[in-house]
């Protein structure tokens, strides 16, 4: 499998999960895997790792994230690096948000 197809196969694995709202290119853009004329952001595919980064739904146990974000990319072949790099918060009630803002 190509590594732009494996990113693409990961992306669509790791955003299907509950606890994911969606992937994270990196500050600059650099958790990416290059398939011609596009990027897949949040997956970058090498041959020797694997990095995938997330958006979070809150609440979370990271532990417990990582390790279904490792079993939805499928790969065993080489390790997996597991990054939060945002955390989604869910909305708040209008009550709520009026008194946060006092």
């Amino acid at each position: 499998m190509t590594p732009e197809a494996a990113a693409d196969r990961i992306a669509a694995a790791v955003t299907a999960l509950p606890q994911v709202a969606g992937l994270h290119g990196g500050r600059f853009g650099e958790i990416a895997t290059l398939a011609p004329g596009r990027r897949v952001p949040g997956v970058r595919v090498r041959d020797e790792e694997v990095t995938v980064a997330v958006i979070a739904r809150f609440p979370l146990a990271a532990g417990d994230l990582a390790e279904a974000v490792r079993v939805a990319a499928g790969i065993r072949d080489r390790p997996v690096h597991v990054v939060v790099a945002d955390l989604a918060l869910p909305d708040l009630p209008d009550d709520i948000a009026e008194e946060e803002k006092d």
